[in-house]
């Protein structure tokens, strides 16, 4: 299964359609610019294993140029939209790029790398579209797979390229691991009949991932170029979308809706609603499946792609918070001294698999993440229960030390962006001369007109019943938005490091 497949078999079905605009790309069309592309690649040096950098917004324009890459064997290297010039320069050079193609929204960023050496490419100047289009649409000769790599979210220190495994076929139609999770995992339709909704940046794992899955089956790409509530929901009913996929973010925020605009939009063809990236906090998803129905998803991976696990909606009702049995890779307990630990007991998560990825130039990064057996670690503590189900408790480098108390931030914002008056919050720990770090709550309220001390009270007063004392944030502050990425996750590194310059 292959666009190219189905470019030959249905050449007028949509592979793409703009959800703002309604512009649609056909399965015929989106592989002739790909051969197009493709040979035009070539002529600019780029061969099998070259990296190409993409920094680009959201746009069917985006998968035309990865479908490109896929057939010559280049690594194509997606670029955070929301980073400086200079981070943008750190992962061109560090992954080694031969050249860059852009559009003319990132003039000003690009500026500052035209001192550098890499080709930097502008796919809205019309003489490279001319070129383009010079060329001819016949498949390339030699075709090859390719690939992307992938960098963390930098959101504990610098992002680090994932390069992946070698691909398992020198046969670019060849399936790989995520289509067969998605049709016998998740259950997404091989009849081509499938239109799903990506209302989250391209440049991410996830959406990445499962676009151009979705393109293999043969189904339709509705892409939103920014995520708002009303937009998704409208989306929805306009294209009659059947499968989509989300984080956290999203649900909070479309809950927040009012009731009778959140009942406005016909939301029947939905049929598989699938979410990860950051945990869910259990009051919202229990919310989302009221309104939904049961057709909400989780699962649980990283850009690694060591693992992942699944859980539908009936199993997550009868064990609410979990992210699911392991559909790929085997997952491991471990304690502090690197015992294996037993059911039910809390420790690092490790994942043992016979394809693992390592960290561009990092060779460091790549031994820490492993441990004496080989399996390798995403840095998440959590648990597996007896029944094979994942239970998730937070992210290692996100514990609180407060008067020698490990304390994990998750709980506390799950109660709290469940409280009608928050719209988003992130709990951190500040430095403290006497306590080590002390528990701080940022807090961005649904009105902020709304923020001060009686908000700070009411929150105390909700909190108080349902945490410990040592738990309780001894810092509340409100501002107008936090720095969480699109895909969920939040920067928290930013506020640590902001606390600390404030404490010195």
């Amino acid at each position: 299964m292959h666009p190219i497949n189905h470019a030959a078999t249905r050449p007028d079905h949509a592979a793409i359609i703009d959800a703002a605009s309604g512009k649609t790309v056909t399965f015929g069309e989106m592989d002739a610019f790909a051969n197009r592309m493709a040979r035009w690649l070539r002529a600019h040096r780029v061969e099998h294993g070259t990296r190409v950098g993409l920094l680009l917004e959201n746009r069917p324009l985006y998968l035309q140029l990865l479908w490109a890459t896929q057939r010559i064997g280049a690594m194509l290297v997606p670029i955070s939209t929301r980073l400086t010039a200079p981070e943008i320069a750190y992962i061109l050079e560090d992954a080694e790029c031969a050249l860059l193609l852009t559009s003319s929204k990132f003039t000003e960023e690009v500026k500052a790398l035209e001192q550098s050496d890499i080709e930097i490419v502008d796919v809205d100047a019309a003489a490279f579209t001319d070129d383009v289009a010079s060329r001819s649409p016949e498949m390339v000769e030699d075709p090859s797979p390719g690939q992307y790599m992938l960098y963390s979210s930098g959101t504990t220190g610098r992002p680090k390229g994932i390069v992946p495994p070698p691909p398992p076929s020198d046969d670019i139609t060849a399936p790989n691991a995520l289509v067969g999770l998605a049709t016998m995992g998740v259950g997404m339709p091989t009849d081509g009949n499938m239109v799903y909704l990506s209302p989250a940046p391209l440049y991410h794992a996830a959406p990445l991932g499962w676009c151009s899955t979705v393109h293999r089956l043969g189904g339709t790409v509705v892409i939103m170029d920014k995520f708002t509530p009303e937009g998704a929901l409208a989306a929805i009913e306009q294209y009659r979308v059947t499968d989509s996929q989300w984080v956290p973010t999203h649900f909070v925020r479309m809950l927040k809706l009012p009731e009778d605009e959140r009942r406005r939009y016909d939301l029947s063809s939905h049929r598989r609603a699938i979410h990860a990236a950051a945990p869910c906090p259990v009051p919202i998803k229990a919310a989302m499946i009221e309104w939904w129905g049961p057709i909400i998803q989780e699962y649980y991976a990283g850009s690694e792609g060591i693992g992942m696990s699944l859980v539908k909606s009936e199993d997550w009702l009868a064990k609410p918070g979990t992210v699911g049995r392991m559909l790929y890779g085997k997952a491991h307990v471990c304690g502090p001294d690197g015992r294996e630990l037993p059911p039910c007991e809390t420790g690092l998560l490790f994942f043992e698999n016979d394809k693992l990825p390592t960290y561009h130039k990092d060779p460091g990064k790549t031994a820490e993440a492993m441990n004496e057996r080989g399996w390798m670690t995403l840095g998440d503590i959590g648990h597996i229960d007896e029944d094979g189900f994942l239970f998730l408790t937070d992210r290692k480098s996100h514990m609180i030390i407060c008067g020698g108390v490990n304390i994990y931030p998750q709980e506390i914002e799950n109660l709290l962006v469940a409280h009608p008056d928050v719209l988003d919050a992130a709990v951190i720990g500040a430095p403290d001369p006497d306590l080590g770090e002390r528990v701080v709550a940022v807090i961005q309220p649904v009105d902020m007109e709304q923020a001060g001390e009686a908000l700070e009270q009411t929150l105390r007063d909700y909190l108080e019943p349902q945490l410990s004392r040592v738990k309780m944030p001894r810092q509340f502050d409100f501002r107008p938005d936090l720095p969480r990425e699109a895909n969920g996750k939040l920067y928290k590194r930013e506020l640590r490091d902001e606390y600390a310059r404030k404490a010195t």
